[in-house]
């Protein structure tokens, strides 16, 4: 059992969780809580640490069974752990590696394109709603939150296990990429001509969601093939950028079922 702070693995579990240039150079990211821990795939999981008091629940051998995995006392679990109530568990994950080619693979993309997002719980939302609604990929600004900060990954809630997504240092360097597969893209935008659900989404179809306070940037949005706009009662100008992008994935959903 782990019972010292000096411990190089957990130095190491507390760099990669506060760190993203560790997490780049390790390739690596931590993932806490048991239902993060059953959705893992086990090819991935690269070790697992569990708390003694977690380790001593009856069903926590079989769970752990083929893995390679630490102990670690209550009070370093909760040093390494990234929330106020611990649920004891928590594993090192090999980081996902996809390309633009997988991404349009897909026979009738669904995309949404996020362009400097900075809120973690946001971008997990994202995640969480877009598998949900069908969408296909996600490609974001280098400049956006890291999907691997801990915060967005708990947001996903293990949709980052199964979302297909890139980061690229020019969103709109790939527009060309996705015309030629038969793409449309679509800039939410106070200066939409059309509200979404005027438009037709059944074909192949990427939304653009901008930064929470600034929007899309004016050089992004310019290369759309729409703008649309989402229309708004009394004074509110805009929505969050997750519910903004939870309603355009949906409407899409809903046109294709």
């Amino acid at each position: 059992m782990i019972t010292s702070a000096a411990n190089q693995q957990i130095k190491n579990l507390i760099q990669i969780g506060r760190k993203s240039k560790a997490r780049t150079e390790q390739d690596l990211f931590l993932v806490e809580g048991i239902r993060m821990f059953r959705e893992a795939p086990r090819d991935r999981i690269i070790k697992t640490y569990v708390s003694e008091t977690f380790y001593a629940k009856a069903d926590t051998p079989a769970m752990l069974e083929g893995l390679e995995f630490e102990t670690v006392s209550d009070h370093i679990f909760k040093l390494v752990s990234d929330t106020q109530t611990p649920q004891g568990i928590l594993c090192l994950i090999r980081q996902y590696h996809y390309t633009i080619e997988e991404i349009l693979a897909s026979r009738n993309p669904h995309l949404v394109l996020i362009e400097n997002l900075q809120d973690p719980g946001n971008l997990g939302t994202i995640f969480r709603t877009g598998e949900g609604a069908g969408v296909t990929g996600i490609l974001l600004s280098r400049n956006s939150v890291d999907i691997y900060n801990p915060k967005t990954i708990r947001s996903t809630m293990g949709s980052i296990y199964r979302m297909p997504f890139i980061y690229v240092e020019d969103l709109a360097s790939v527009l060309p990429a996705l015309h030629e597969n038969g793409i449309t893209t679509y800039a939410a935008h106070l200066d939409g001509k059309n509200d979404y659900d005027r438009e037709n989404y059944k074909n192949g179809t990427a939304f653009m969601i901008g930064n929470e306070g600034n929007g899309l940037s004016g050089e992004l949005s310019s290369k759309a093939d729409r703008l649309i706009r989402i229309p708004m009662e009394g004074s509110v100008e805009s929505l969050n950028a997750a519910i903004a992008a939870s309603i355009l994935m949906y409407e899409a959903y809903r046109q294709r079922r």
